[in-house]
């Protein structure tokens, strides 16, 4: 009979890290992006130099499909980004800027001001085409 003489590895040290917690900005004022298309409603709050803070849609917060386009959803949306903006980083007014045609532009605006947040102004900047492109067709003499 052999005798199988088992050596053990010296054991490693872990490094243990310690995460230090990520600290939120305190912003009072900030501004309000909206994007309203047909099928979806995404909105993000920024700081006036235009840094993101939060964003949401309505597909985050689990609508899906033809569901996302209503007004609803965008209301569900902007109350979720209104609450987080008011509890992690302080901010009390917005300014808005509403982009597109979708059903949640309304909804999601009137959502803000009921989440404690108090709007100062409402500036559309959809994109209006001047003239368009030229029309499909032979060019006519």
């Amino acid at each position: 009979m052999t005798d199988i003489i088992q050596e053990q590895a010296p054991e490693q040290e872990q490094k243990v890290t310690k995460k230090t917690k990520k600290n939120k900005r305190v912003v009072q004022t900030g501004e309000a992006h909206i994007q309203a298309t047909f099928n979806n409603t995404i909105i993000s709050i920024t700081d006036k130099k235009g840094e993101i803070l939060i964003a949401s849609s309505a597909g985050a917060n689990g609508f899906r499909g033809s569901k996302k386009g209503t007004a609803y959803a965008a209301q569900v949306a902007a109350e979720k980004v209104a609450e987080i903006a008011k509890r992690e980083h302080g901010m009390n007014s917005v300014d808005v800027f509403v982009i597109g045609i979708g059903l949640g532009r309304d909804s999601a605006i009137r959502a803000m001001g009921s989440g404690g947040i108090s709007i100062n102004s409402i500036t559309d900047k959809t994109p209006i085409p001047h003239g368009g492109v030229r029309p499909k067709g032979e060019r006519k003499p």
